[in-house]
């Protein structure tokens, strides 16, 4: 892949990763409201509501950074935004551990197998905002 091609596929990525975390978050604010709460770890000694609420308010702020910030900090915003990918990752052992059914994971399987995007997510983010290196 040359490193035009290689730049694009990164734009893109970013791209389409910030529109995903603003649609999740607005979706926290809206109408999967009860779905995140299931992400939620039962241990958590917080308003589940407002775990929902604020975690969504973050990821619209990290999406319309991925789209918005100058190229020269995007690597810094790469590496937040994968510092909160793992930030919410016991959310999701939670799900499998305790059970909940959210999103349509309603076995321990497909709760299972959820498990195993959170790293890709982490990897899309550092990835899609990597920049060129100068020779």
């Amino acid at each position: 892949m040359s490193t035009s091609r290689a730049g694009l596929a990164r734009h893109l990525g970013r791209i389409t990763l910030g529109g995903f975390l603003g649609f999740a978050g607005t979706s926290h604010l809206t109408f999967a409201r009860e779905e995140f709460e299931a992400q939620v770890p039962g241990w958590m000694p917080v308003d589940t509501d407002a775990v929902v609420v604020v975690s969504g308010v973050v990821e619209i702020l990290l999406g319309l950074a991925l789209l918005f910030t100058p190229a020269a900090l995007r690597p810094k915003v790469g590496w937040v935004v994968a510092a909160f990918f793992v930030a919410i990752f016991p959310g999701n052992i939670a799900q499998y551990v305790e059970a909940k059914d959210g999103f349509g994971l309603d076995t321990d399987q497909k709760r299972l197998g959820r498990l195993f995007f959170q790293p890709v997510l982490v990897l899309w983010a550092v990835w899609s905002t990597r920049t060129r290196r100068r020779r």
